[in-house]
């Protein structure tokens, strides 16, 4: 039987086969503590479609998991992806507004120069850490800059979110605990200045996601609810496309004959980033919880079930994908969940495409031959899939 919190050996390196025997065998896996995974596509695009019955709010499982006073509840019951309305539906229009196509039109320029300077930075040394180098620094500067955060300050904003994304793992330890806990507790502190000097001197919130959060129409968010969701989209916007970015580097060295055909054709960057979000999804895994009880592969899933959707396994589900397992750079149709789905679906879904294709286009451009090396380390967490640790000859 699988159990998400005593993972078979190997499971980091390839968790496929295993999500493959998920799907065929085992399709509502009831675990130890009552949860069930769910891997078929068809079950998760259910789900995502049935707000009724499969509910974001996780109040019900955080409070045992982090205690009800603690940093990490207030900040995981508050923030955008574990709600329902109405605070989702408040939080998500602000968000939506500000992804809007000029500002992300405006946008493109600048990221477009910031990956230009990362190339160059990274002309000189024979090897280079990518993770670090490349993949990891691109988010913190969108992100960062769709909420004005001055770049002076934007060093610890990595490791604040490894470390609150972190403690979604099934299995934690105290010190991930505890670290998540002081993580959120620093956050907080430094976004006060921020927050009140964008208060007082509000900028153009058509570009300014801040701006918008402070100033929304009608019901404004609470100073908890604000809080709580600048921290969240500074580390949803971070992680996962570090992940995307560096996910499909990795699987271009695994496939050349694929980076060949892309660097003949780079106009398939488009749907090729779709073809790397479907084969190698950033999150793996999100969550729901049961309303009301629920029959499900000759299963009865009770009322107050916390379900767990392996994206990771809908997102090579032969019944959806032919030829899963095959990377296909113009994969069509690629209704892949890698944003999930539903009310849900990723708010910066967009920005993430156009991070990912100017990311591993100019990449590809600028160092054609790359060879990832011996070394590499995955980031040894089961919801978010990525590496750590990148490390590769350029020349």
């Amino acid at each position: 039987m699988f159990v998400l919190t005593d993972l078979p050996e190997g499971f980091h390196d390839d968790p496929y086969p295993h999500y493959r025997a998920l799907r065929e065998e085992a399709p509502a896996c009831v675990q130890p503590d009552g949860s069930v995974i769910v891997s078929r596509y068809e079950d998760l695009d259910r789900i995502y479609r049935d707000t009724t019955t499969f509910i974001s709010d996780k109040k019900a499982v955080f409070g045992p998991k982090y205690g009800v006073d603690s940093p990490l509840y207030e900040h995981h019951t508050n923030s955008l992806v574990f709600n329902d309305p109405p605070l989702h539906t408040r939080v998500r229009k602000v968000m939506v507004g500000a992804m809007n196509p000029r500002a992300l039109a405006q946008m493109e320029p600048g990221l477009e120069k910031l990956i230009a300077g990362l190339l160059d930075e990274m002309d000189g040394p024979a090897e280079v850490e990518l993770i670090e180098a490349f993949a990891g620094a691109i988010p913190i500067e969108v992100i960062g800059n769709l909420l004005g955060i001055p770049h002076e300050l934007r060093d610890p904003l990595r490791d604040w979110s490894l470390a609150i994304l972190g403690a979604l793992e099934p299995a934690l330890t105290p010190e991930q605990e505890a670290l998540g806990n002081q993580s959120v507790t620093d956050f907080k502190i430094f976004l006060r200045d921020i927050i009140e000097d964008r208060n007082a001197n509000p900028r153009d919130p058509e570009v300014d996601v801040l701006t918008r959060l402070i100033h929304t129409e009608g019901d404004h968010l609470t100073e908890v609810e604000l809080y709580q969701n600048c921290i969240f989209i500074l580390n949803a916007g971070h992680e996962t496309t570090t992940n995307l970015i560096g996910n499909s580097i990795a699987l271009l060295d695994q496939h050349r004959d694929k980076r060949a055909e892309l660097i003949a054709n780079p106009q398939l960057i488009t749907t090729a980033v779709d073809e790397f979000l479907r084969m190698e999804s950033p999150n793996q895994f999100g969550n729901r919880l049961t309303t009301s009880e629920v029959e499900m592969h000759e299963t009865t899933i009770p009322a107050g079930t916390d379900i767990h959707l392996c994206m990771g396994g809908a997102n090579r589900d032969p019944a959806q994908f032919p030829n899963p397992d095959e990377m296909v750079l113009d994969r069509r149709p690629n209704k892949h969940i890698a944003f999930a789905g539903g009310a849900h679906t990723c708010v910066g879904l967009t920005l993430a495409r156009m991070e990912g294709r100017i990311a591993v286009g100019r990449f590809l451009e600028r160092y054609p031959n790359y060879e990832i090396l011996p070394g590499t380390k995955r980031g040894g967490r089961l919801r978010f899939r990525g590496f750590a640790s990148l490390p590769a000859r350029l020349s």
